[in-house]
């Protein structure tokens, strides 16, 4: 039997619950699943949300019913900084670009890109020094953001990395300020140092960034087996090509989920391993067994399961969004309540990845949940890139960057957290370390295959 909207705080009148919101996104969604179950109902300025928190729901919004949810008007905040991406586009225009898209992100391509991130590693590890102290949140986006100009564009971003990385994060803030920021105002003041005109700023530097890589490929007549190079020469079923503008929003799309999703894996990983030391003496055995200090290759991958595990943990308890929100276009019903068309639904990683009844000790980081021989979670109560056919489509790529890195990284230096450095995440298009992650560089020694030492 159908029952009335599902519950929900009553908020205040006309903002409803704006201000706890925009506060705390994470624990917010947490305090509802608490109070009210399976899917609550929330107001943001007139506009009524509807949040599930079990995988069957995901199944649902995802994968079983997609093509009902629209992405574009449930996300403007990614729009504005990216344009109309795979992240952004919708119905039969998201299909049309994926296809043009996928082959760049098949996994032989992919792995040919394997070599590159290890180098670009060990020239970042020739940089430090032992007992250095830095912000590893930083370090990770300038190399990943590197690593995504060489590998996905054939571009050497150079100290532009820094640039890009600190105009996409200014652009975020923005897009996540409350709707009634005294600086969410509608005048281009570029001149300003509001958050407003830091993200002007930005997003006319990144375009200026983009748009010149373009204009030299074209120019340049070169082609390679990056994904830019392939961007312009794609073709439809129909053989018409995509425009300037949209190879611009796909290379803005890609720049951006390419290389915070995977900084912000590590970064978080680094904290975790540095939280339980002896999970870290696992891995750092796993290492010394299969690679004995040497650089790995992509090859060495499957030989690594545990390396596999902790990176998949990692993004379990720090997943790189917190949920996903799509509009419905026909009415639909699910967990008992019909909802009407149009309706804005979110489903999240974040509650669901920490659901006690789904994980047992959801807040213990044990990679072991993983292992080949324990039984699997539920199907949809882990989702970190997604699911179904709007499933990250650099999954692939991530997830082979994050274990290389890691893996190169790891056999150099282990990372302690800076003792009472301050840690707590924070809820912008991807969930970050709100001060960032300052850590202490410990050389590792490696020499025996009971585990490592620390100088």
């Amino acid at each position: 039997m159908e029952r009335s909207l599902p519950p929900g705080p009553h908020g205040w009148p006309v903002i409803g619950s704006l201000f706890e919101f925009n506060a705390d996104p994470l624990t917010f969604a947490e305090r509802l699943f608490r109070h009210y179950g399976e899917v609550a109902s929330f107001n943001l300025f007139g506009t009524r949300f509807f949040i599930f928190f079990h995988p069957r729901a995901v199944k649902y919004i995802l994968v079983d019913n997609a093509r009902n949810f629209t992405n574009r008007e449930a996300n403007p905040e990614l729009r504005q900084i990216i344009g109309d991406g795979l992240l952004t586009l919708d119905g039969a225009e998201h299909r049309r670009h994926r296809r043009i898209v996928q082959p760049a992100f098949h996994r032989t391509r992919i792995e040919r890109y394997a070599r590159t991130m290890v180098e670009r590693t060990e020239r970042l590890l020739s940089q430090w020094q032992a007992g250095q102290e830095l912000d590893v949140a930083n370090a990770m986006a300038d190399l990943t953001l590197e690593i995504a100009g060489d590998a996905l564009f054939g571009a050497e971003l150079g100290a532009q990395a820094r640039e890009i990385g600190e105009a996409f994060l200014a652009a975020s803030e923005y897009a996540n300020l409350p709707v009634l920021s005294p600086w969410r105002i509608s005048l281009d003041l570029p001149f300003t140092n509001t958050k407003y005109g830091k993200y002007v700023r930005a997003r006319r530097h990144l375009l200026e960034i983009v748009e010149r890589i373009i204009q030299r490929r074209r120019t340049s007549g070169e082609t390679g087996e990056d994904v830019l190079s392939m961007l312009l020469a794609s073709r439809d079923e129909e053989g018409t090509s995509l425009d300037d503008v949209e190879v611009r929003d796909h290379v803005l799309t890609f720049l951006a989920a390419g290389h915070a999703t995977t900084a912000n894996a590590l970064t978080w990983t680094f904290y975790l391993l540095s939280e339980h030391p002896e999970v870290r003496a696992k891995l750092l055995t796993e290492l010394d067994d299969v690679l004995g200090g040497r650089a790995p290759t992509v090859g060495d991958l499957p030989n690594l399961p545990y390396l596999e595990m902790v990176i998949k943990e990692s993004l379990r308890i720090f997943p790189p969004a917190w949920g996903q929100a799509r509009r419905a276009i026909d009415s639909f019903e699910l967990e008992g309540y019909r909802f009407p068309a149009g309706a804005f639904v979110a489903v999240t990683q974040w509650v669901t990845h920490h659901r006690a009844d789904l994980w047992g000790d959801p807040e213990a980081f044990r990679p072991e949940r993983f292992a080949p021989d324990t039984p699997e979670p539920p199907a949809f109560a882990y989702f970190p890139f997604g699911a179904g056919p709007r499933i990250c489509i650099g999954m692939p790529f991530a997830l082979m960057e994050a274990r290389l890195i890691l893996a190169t990284i790891l056999q150099h230096y282990t990372l302690d957290l800076v003792p009472g450095y301050p840690v707590a995440p924070r809820a912008l298009i991807i969930v970050q370390p709100r001060f960032g992650m300052r850590m202490r560089l410990i050389p590792t020694r490696i020499g025996t295959h009971h585990g490592y030492a620390y100088i």
